[in-house]
């Protein structure tokens, strides 16, 4: 069975960073693109964080940052899909979560998104 693909533009519909959920107002103005190895995080239409990302068999993401907040910064993470949810558990603190729960663990953040349409 093929896995769907990382690739495209994705809209955050829930997100929690150590167990505390991520305001709705801020997700809705928020995006994820990951292209050909790249991904840009934008804020409002404008990127905020871009840097390059690399997948791994086991359902393991890294995420490199170059420009932005977390340049110089290497993120591990793990995601999974759930029909057309993609979900990401980001390890912030450089430590790669072992579960999709942000409760107890430090600097865990948490995100479910949903691919945006093209158009």
């Amino acid at each position: 069975m093929n896995m769907p693909s990382l690739e495209g533009r994705w809209q955050p519909v829930y997100a929690e960073m150590n167990g505390e959920e991520a305001p709705r107002m801020m997700l809705d103005k928020m995006e994820i693109e990951l292209a050909g190895g790249e991904y840009a995080v934008r804020f409002g239409g404008v990127t905020a964080d871009q840097g390059t990302y690399t997948i791994e068999a086991d359902g393991h993401l890294t995420l490199a940052g170059m420009i932005g907040p977390n340049a110089g910064r290497t993120i591990p993470g793990i995601f999974r899909f759930a029909g057309d949810i993609l979900s990401i558990c980001y390890g912030l603190g450089g430590v790669r979560p072992k579960q999709f729960d942000t409760r107890g663990g430090e600097q865990l953040y948490l995100a479910n998104y949903q691919r945006i349409a093209k158009g």
